[in-house]
């Protein structure tokens, strides 16, 4: 298993760039939502900021933490917690957003898990907006467009889009897939 606190404590973690993902599309409707695998919560604060009700998870404590101090000094509520992706009790919710937790999962492990999961979290015609790295650009890791439309298939996912984009990190960017779904 991967050290997420000690990357977050270090301060290595190529993906916390200090912004919401530029390709991430965050014209989200519905109010509650899920930020999974939130990192440090760029994302979230960018949600929160937009009138959402969002809750925002991760494995690391440490970027929990992060989250919570940015949040405060930002003047915003977002319901921070720690919590593992692949094992979660929670009320769905009306949209979920992935930032690069699924390529990791995919890479580490669990992801069956979570795509169990997933459905759940989300209710019957909420969205889902995920962003992942492409194994065209991730040095032997990373997932497919056919994986992600094979994983996010009919009779669960409706309106599934998959589109090529550019992921920033710390070191430059690389190839990425941005998917838009609904819960059927």
């Amino acid at each position: 298993m991967t050290d997420y606190d000690g990357i977050y404590r270090d301060g290595t973690a190529p993906w916390e760039i200090g912004i919401a993902q530029p390709a991430l599309d965050l014209d989200i409707s519905g109010h509650r939502v899920l930020d999974i695998g939130c990192g440090s919560g760029e994302v979230s604060l960018a949600l929160a900021r937009r009138g959402h009700q969002v809750t925002g998870v991760d494995i690391s404590a440490v970027a929990i933490g992060q989250a919570r101090a940015k949040a405060d000094a930002a003047g915003l509520t977002v319901d921070f917690r720690v919590g593992d992706a692949r094992n979660l009790a929670l009320d769905p919710f009306d949209a979920v957003v992935d930032s690069g937790l699924l390529h990791s999962l995919h890479r580490y492990g669990g992801v069956d898990d979570y795509l169990d999961l997933l459905p759940r979290l989300v209710v019957p015609g909420g969205s889902l907006t995920l962003l992942a790295i492409s194994a065209a650009g991730a040095h032997g890791w990373g997932v497919t467009e056919d994986y992600l439309l094979t994983a996010f298939a009919a009779p669960i996912w409706t309106g599934v889009t998959v589109t090529p984009v550019d992921v920033v990190s710390v070191g430059g960017t690389l190839a990425g897939f941005l998917l838009r779904a609904t819960r059927d």
